[in-house]
């Protein structure tokens, strides 16, 4: 699973096993990505309130913030994501293999609609060179309808999603999508 000594969900106990029945409940199981972070159970708790604020996010929608995640994790070489995203993707947004090979080759060519297209161009940009985001490009977003909070919301998970890379690509997560 890990070169870290997770917590089994047979074996877990107080606020791993509450976060594990809720993971359960959410997924009918537990990703090898959650299980990581079984070693810290208070980071574990924050990152699954983090999750499940995106997962309920009221204008930042499934496709685009998987679309972050992939892309964003393609910079990283993370493969664990890299896959995950994908396969959510195909499985509950309907793309293709066609598309999610198109959007790894040119982001700009994702299936978004234009404003969610320009928010995951703009994530790719605050992620990968945050230095070289001016006000233009915000107020690029804020053209599109984008709000200050909604940006720093897109952002917020583009850097959390480079955070889990590192964390997934030094303790050698083991796909299991």
């Amino acid at each position: 699973m890990s070169i870290l000594a997770t917590v089994a969900p047979e074996k877990a106990a107080g606020l791993v096993g509450q976060i594990y029945e809720q993971m359960q409940q959410a997924f009918g199981r537990i990703p090898n990505a959650f299980r990581m972070y079984s070693v810290s159970p208070t980071v574990m708790e924050n990152q699954w309130q983090n999750n499940r604020y995106y997962f309920q996010h009221p204008t930042l929608s499934f496709p685009l913030l998987a679309s972050i995640r992939m892309l964003v994790s393609q910079e990283n070489e993370c493969d664990y994501c890299i896959g995950l995203n994908a396969a959510l993707l195909i499985q509950h947004a309907g793309y293709t293999v066609d598309q999610i090979a198109a959007m790894k080759a040119d982001p700009a060519a994702a299936p978004l609609s234009a404003k969610d297209k320009a928010m995951l161009l703009f994530v790719l940009k605050a992620t990968k060179a945050p230095k070289t985001v001016t006000s233009a490009d915000v107020e690029g977003l804020h053209g599109q309808g984008w709000s200050d909070g909604e940006i720093f919301d897109a952002v917020n998970h583009g850097a959390r999603n480079v955070a889990a890379d590192i964390l997934f690509n030094t303790f050698k997560i083991e796909n299991d999508f």
